[in-house]
């Protein structure tokens, strides 16, 4: 144990660390923000298929990561279209970089987002909102000052379950992303190729940091909703 420790940089150790809280953070700031207007939208009107439409978006929670990664390949692949206007634009594809951890983290963790933004969309009285329109609030005053002050305890839930999901992100990553140390690897990819190679005092210590983090926030998930 005392010579893998030794054998072990703090650098190498904490950059699977950095990478997966930079990719959840980016990624919880692109959930809280589509899947709270998602939210609003949706509840605010009826739509044609919205059952439809609402199955879909809750799908990544059901399908295997597998599944989720092979069609984000297929959409961002360099021979897709999609894939090929990013190559154009930025000069490089988005497959096998940490910007792919970031699209695949914000997949998986969209549905959490919305389905705690919608139920606490559906619990705010709706007279309340038509009171403050009628006193002359615009939509985005009533949104951003009634709406979504009175679904905070369900935003706040959403957002930290969402970077808790992005965070712990592994088989969509690692399809779409990739394994490359010091770019793509994550904490979770990092944990699975430390056990595949017998580095059980590694995995523990990158277990024991995730443990610790999730715990910390799903604490404070907690404390708020008190």
């Amino acid at each position: 144990m005392d010579s893998l420790l030794n054998s072990i940089t703090w650098e190498a150790f904490f950059d699977p660390i950095r990478l997966s809280i930079r990719v959840s953070l980016i990624a919880f700031i692109i959930v809280v923000i589509s899947g709270t207007l998602m939210a609003k939208w949706m509840t605010s009107r009826t739509l044609p298929g919205q059952s439809i439409i609402e199955t879909l978006i809750m799908l990544p929670l059901v399908l295997p990561p597998t599944v989720v990664g092979f069609l984000l390949i297929v959409i961002f692949g360099n021979d897709a279209l999609l894939g090929s206007w990013i190559i154009w634009l930025f000069d490089q594809p988005v497959i096998f970089t940490w910007y792919a951890a970031v699209i695949a983290s914000a997949v998986v963790a969209f549905p959490l987002m919305y389905q705690s933004a919608k139920a606490g969309f559906e619990n705010v009285d709706h007279d309340i909102e038509e009171a403050a329109k009628v006193d002359g609030a615009g939509r985005f005053q009533t949104f951003f000052h009634i709406s979504v002050p009175l679904a905070s305890k369900a935003l706040f839930a959403g957002g930290v379950l969402s970077f808790a999901r992005a965070l712990g992100e592994f088989g969509a990553t690692l399809m779409f992303a990739g394994n490359i140390p010091g770019r793509t690897q994550t904490v979770p990819t990092a944990i699975y190729i430390a056990l595949d190679s017998g580095k059980m005092t590694l995995a523990w210590m990158w277990v024991i940091t995730i443990v610790i983090i999730s715990f910390i926030m799903m604490y404070f998930v907690r404390v708020r909703n008190r």
